[in-house]
């Protein structure tokens, strides 16, 4: 099954997703710095551009940008008075996702930070609200990530949690970490009266993976 799934997300992108050099390049440098081959597929990426344009989003926050995939993808969907912020632990793979960026010309629109998510969200207030939260970091701390963007968020603002199935295990963790992280986050979002969420189970090049999908009705505690 899985090189079925490889296969039908290599024609989907092919037939909607015409060939892109400067999101090409964002991987290749990527794979050449040794980074771990983790960002959202070509589709995905598509799917929260397209998102955060229905959306009519004007402020994006994400919380992990590894070399910037993702993150071009959401700028080019902002108007051109629009901003993101892009949160990132690690200094290298900032630096390669500021090359990335720029290549692609959105530069302008982007500000990444670096540093710890959880000290950096604090501070962002006064630049929010904002009309959409992508949430792809380490998954212990996502609980922590989505009370912050709850706090950073106004009614009608979405956010999106990436890896949320885990190959399945989401079911039973079984002792993975990260899926014990992401049972826990379900258990928990399924209480949060804030929100109204689903979440949607992806198969393709990524392999066997989902998303969550909330929509804030009232960011107030």
């Amino acid at each position: 099954m899985p090189e079925t799934w490889t296969a039908v997300d290599d024609h989907i992108t092919g037939l909607l997703l015409p060939a892109d050099p400067a999101l090409d390049a964002a991987q290749e440098a990527a794979r050449a710095a040794g980074l771990p081959p983790i960002s959202v597929s070509a589709a995905q990426g598509k799917f929260l551009h397209l998102l955060a344009r229905i959306h009519g989003a004007r402020r994006i926050l994400e919380i992990g940008t590894l070399a910037g995939y993702s993150t071009i993808w959401l700028a080019r969907a902002l108007p051109d008075d629009g901003r993101l912020i892009t949160l990132e632990f690690d200094p290298k793979h900032a630096e390669i996702a500021r090359a990335n960026i720029a290549r692609a010309g959105v530069a302008g629109k982007v500000d990444i930070r670096v540093g710890r998510a959880i000290d950096a969200l604090p501070a962002l207030g006064p630049e929010g609200p904002f009309d959409l939260i992508f949430i792809d970091a380490d998954k212990p701390s996502t609980i922590d990530y989505f009370r912050w963007a709850l706090k950073l968020s106004r009614r009608g603002t979405v956010i999106v949690v990436d890896n949320v199935v885990r190959e399945g295990k989401l079911v039973n963790p079984a002792g993975d970490q990260s899926a014990e992280a992401m049972h826990g986050f379900m258990a928990w979002l399924a209480s949060e009266t804030r929100v109204t969420a689903t979440a949607l189970q992806t198969v393709g090049a990524k392999g066997y993976d989902g998303f969550v999908v909330a929509l804030v009705e009232s960011p107030e505690v």
